[in-house]
């Protein structure tokens, strides 16, 4: 009988593999735990965007014809920072019941307890009533790249319903908005710094745009649970010396959309907002997800979850978007929730860390929510 590995291993293990984004490089990690996962009879399918951009579909397979529960996420973290690091980070050091490293939070121990939690399932799956699916996914940092691509080939299938194992604290999440990301580019004509009127400023151009985008109306009403959207020029350049008149400029705009926002009009409505001097071009456009509180599979869950957390379950939504952005409609819109390990405000930080009780704590929790879904 094979040896199953603790979560809290998994976690270290592949924290131990670095997949910063940019550039990716997922393959060692996807190798890792799709060798762990197939030695323990599972189907194991990979598929890579490009070069050792490799995402995983992992099949549990069951007698019966339920729709699956299917458990997402990735494994690509974030670079590290410019601040430098108390501890390695990519040691997966354990101080004071927590691990730490790069992705510890965000969210490798979300993926580490799952793929635990498919370990542990694996003997039962086969006399229940629905698959079990892990979609563990390159990419998707810079855009989902990984689970868009998953979509494209056709390698999803359906599912009944989705858990999101991104960091909560183990509390059950019913949405998240989705993120326009966006770079706008303004032209000028050079000209020498003491002759100012034989140019064209493009920095003056890019600056009336961004003050501008402060009045910015979206016209639309806040969603019941997530708020409302919101903007952020996030980064500015321009220019290329002190004394020269600049020729080009450029600055981001961060939005964050809600889930039944028409974000495509929404582009085209900054287009019309800016005016023909800006170059507005997309480079992330990914849907918010929500999931009505009243569905019966939330109402179960919640009922779970308040017997585990020991307090009343209220309807949430996390501030992020995840890869449910690609995987919730490409499996045909089920009820999707987001939930996993570690706390939400450690994501992205220096000295990333994971409380160790939460990675246990997840396992236990997919676990017991996909033998109720399977009837197992």
């Amino acid at each position: 009988m094979q040896h199953i590995p603790s979560a809290l291993e998994i976690t270290q293990d592949i924290v131990r593999i670095d997949t910063r984004n940019p550039p990716g490089r997922e393959l060692e990690c996807a190798e890792y735990l799709g060798t762990l996962l197939s030695d323990a009879g599972i189907k194991v399918d990979a598929y890579e965007f490009s070069k050792d951009r490799t995402s995983l579909v992992a099949r549990l397979k069951s007698k019966g014809t339920k729709p699956p529960i299917c458990f997402g996420g990735h494994i690509d973290v974030v670079p590290l920072g410019t601040k430098e690091w108390s501890v390695d980070p990519f040691g997966a050091e354990i101080i004071d019941g927590k691990v730490y490293g790069r992705g510890t939070t965000d969210m490798k121990a979300g993926i580490a307890a799952s793929v635990h939690a498919a370990l542990t399932l694996a003997p039962e799956v086969a006399k229940g009533e629905s698959d079990i699916v892990l979609a563990i996914c390159a990419g998707e940092e810079t855009g989902c790249e990984g689970s868009f691509y998953l979509s494209e080939v056709g390698a999803l299938g359906e599912a009944g319903a989705v858990i999101i194992c991104e960091p909560t604290s183990n509390y059950p999440m019913l949405g998240h908005k989705g993120a326009l990301w966006l770079r706008v580019e303004t032209k000028g004509i050079t000209a020498h710094g003491s002759m100012p009127q034989e140019g064209e400023n493009a920095i003056y151009k890019a600056a009336r745009s961004v003050s501008k985008l402060e009045d910015f109306d979206f016209n639309i009403a806040p969603h019941e649970l997530l708020g409302s959207a919101t903007l952020n020029v996030g980064m500015i350049t321009g220019g290329q010396n002190l004394n020269s008149v600049p020729d080009h400029s450029d600055f981001t705009i961060d939005i964050r959309t809600l889930p039944d926002q028409d974000r495509d009009g929404l582009l085209e409505g900054i287009k019309s907002y800016l005016g023909k001097e800006n170059d507005v071009q997309s480079l992330v456009n990914v849907s918010g997800v929500h999931t009505s509180q009243s569905h019966p599979w939330v109402k179960d869950v919640f009922g779970v979850m308040g017997n585990i957390l020991k307090e009343e379950i209220l309807p949430r939504g996390a501030p992020y978007f995840t890869d449910a952005s690609a995987l919730t409609p490409a499996y045909g819109n089920p009820p999707t929730i987001i939930l996993g390990p570690g706390e939400m405000e450690m994501a992205h930080q220096t000295d990333e860390y994971c409380p160790i009780a939460h990675i246990e704590q997840a396992s236990e929790i997919y676990q017991q929510l996909a033998r109720r879904w399977c009837e197992i």
